[in-house]
């Protein structure tokens, strides 16, 4: 690379860039990106994966927080019409920008580790113009995406993730694929956006808060973590053990329980 164009990953970015080629081509293979696609890229670095999207002729916006690379990006890509750089923050980007129609958009980014679950929350949000998901992310953190009920890594992220999406654990990718290497292993993950929600809540914002509630002491039993929401006759009455812990339940059960919430809850609970 261009001396000019020469950057240090950054610790306060969780930066760590992927030059693993192998690795590369078969995160390119999973996405298979295609001519007439839109795609967003969060946080591209220095562009590794970026190249090969671009190869396939469709369209890519790009989402990049670190100005110092914002000039290597447009020093390598700016010259090709299907790309387009937005420099900011992914947290407080504005899908909306991008006109996608629903349904159309693919997301891909190798996620930063310190952002990765706000910024999945933040995607949730705009899961009607998503057409599918492929991030690279800690080995951890896809786990408890991919978790299902009965075990410590089923949780708040396992159950809002799959309420909205279809998980694939794909593959997974050692340390020394990155240069830093972090500290952890990564994996890569295929999230798809459920055409009709399998299990669709009367309010999904009183789903968030009982599970937020639930798990918040997840050691404890459903009757005790959900009592400033639910009375025991509640819990009950939306077909649920109060006596079980909240790792116990399915998604399903969760939805009950917060369309319990929702038949008997004044607007203040969403305050």
């Amino acid at each position: 690379m261009n001396e000019q164009y020469q950057h240090r990953a950054r610790k306060r970015f969780g930066q760590n860039f992927l030059h693993d080629a192998g690795v590369i081509d078969r995160i390119l293979r999973a996405i298979r990106a295609r001519a007439g696609e839109r795609l967003l890229e969060i946080g591209p670095g220095q562009g590794a994966l970026t190249e090969g999207i671009l190869g396939s002729g469709a369209q890519l916006d790009v989402v990049e927080l670190d100005k110092d690379l914002v000039p290597i990006l447009s020093h390598k890509f700016g010259h090709l019409e299907n790309f387009n750089l937005h420099q900011g923050d992914a947290l407080k980007f504005d899908f909306g920008r991008l006109q996608a129609a629903p349904r159309t958009l693919r997301v891909v980014g190798n996620l930063p580790y310190n952002i990765s679950t706000p910024l999945i929350f933040h995607l949730l949000k705009n899961a009607s113009v998503i057409q599918d998901m492929h991030f690279m992310l800690q080995k951890e953190v896809v786990e408890r995406m991919a978790a299902g009920p009965g075990g410590g890594d089923w949780g708040r992220l396992s159950i809002m993730v799959q309420y909205h999406c279809r998980v694939e654990h794909l593959f997974n990718v050692g340390p020394g694929a990155f240069n830093p290497p972090p500290k952890v292993d990564s994996a890569i993950v295929r999230l798809v956006p459920h055409e009709t929600l399998p299990y669709p809540a009367k309010d999904h914002r009183l789903l968030e808060r009982v599970v937020r509630e639930a798990f918040n002491q997840r050691r404890k039993t459903l009757r005790n973590t959900l009592k400033a929401l639910l009375d025991a006759p509640a819990i009950e009455a939306a077909g649920v053990d109060g006596s079980l812990r909240p790792e116990q339940l399915d998604l399903a059960a969760f939805v009950r329980l917060a369309d319990q919430l929702f038949e008997q809850a004044p607007p203040s609970v969403l305050d």
